[in-house]
């Protein structure tokens, strides 16, 4: 189990509050997850900011009450719509930035830090998005599950991943459950999001966050989640370990110090390239 750090930051009449979970120098237990920040955002946050050597994905929830707009140093600008998702694989290197696309509204999101195989780490940055409406959705007794990354049920995702992760956002009603497989050779962990979720049968919410991971682990593993006390929101992440080291730089994370130094190198020299004006 891990704690999960509380971080509010006030700017110029904006907020930013978030719940962050993170792993240790080679991101265990969460691998090949870095780190997630489960955030409310309601205004500019964050100036533009490089990445590179792992992929960086926002989320946004159905009850998020505008959009973001993305836009990066590749050209590409785009609005993540509430209920979208969208992946930056920074690979070599780009710059990056997200806005709440009305000021004064909230947006409600997962920002999930994803690693990268080493043997990609230094690929050319890419992106790609999945609009709301293409998520995939299973709706089960008392529950609601969206699948935005990887597959549940017979249902995948439409988007194909450079890292093997799943994520499911699972709204459950009162007094109902779901019980949950986890894939074969995952490693799994549970961000209670809304409401008090039980989690084999422990009870997880955000009064005192905290994260199960290191969930059974073995073939036909399955998690039980429950909502015992009233309605409850829950996300449920897992993949394939990848097993190597990580080195940190801000905002960038690479597999050796030699490949960190190279990438600090060339974000200094301006290799990332830069945004366009708004």
């Amino acid at each position: 189990m891990l704690s999960i750090a509380r971080l509010q930051r006030m700017n110029h009449g904006s907020q930013f509050r978030a719940f962050s979970l993170s792993g240790d120098q080679y991101a265990k237990p969460i691998d090949p997850f870095l780190g997630v920040d489960h955030a409310w955002i309601s205004g500019p946050t964050f100036p533009p900011h490089p990445h590179a050597g792992f992929s960086a994905v926002s989320y946004l929830f159905l009850d998020s009450e505008t959009g973001i707009d993305n836009r990066d140093s590749l050209g590409n600008r785009n609005l993540i719509q509430p209920g979208g998702l969208h992946w930056t694989a920074a690979g070599g290197g780009v710059v990056h930035e997200e806005v709440p696309a009305e000021p004064g509204k909230t947006v409600h999101m997962l920002q999930i830090f994803i690693n990268l195989p080493q043997d990609k780490q230094a690929d050319a940055p890419f992106v790609f998005s999945v609009e709301a409406h293409d998520v995939p959705t299973i709706y089960l007794a008392g529950a609601k599950i969206r699948v935005p990354l990887g597959n549940f049920e017979g249902l995948a995702s439409p988007l194909l991943l450079p890292t093997d992760v799943r994520l499911l956002d699972i709204a459950l009603e009162a007094e109902s459950e779901v019980k949950i497989p986890v894939p074969q050779g995952h490693v799994a962990f549970v961000m209670p999001i809304d409401g008090e979720i039980y989690i084999d049968g422990e009870a997880f919410n955000l009064t005192a966050p905290k994260a199960p991971v290191n969930l059974p682990q073995g073939a036909d593993r399955v998690v039980t989640l429950q909502a015992r006390n009233g309605n409850a929101k829950a996300v449920m992440f897992s993949g394939t370990p990848l097993n190597q080291p990580v080195f940190w730089q801000g905002p960038m994370a690479l597999a050796s110090m030699g490949a960190l130094a190279t990438a600090v190198d060339s974000y200094r020299r301006g290799e990332f390239g830069t945004l366009q004006a708004r």
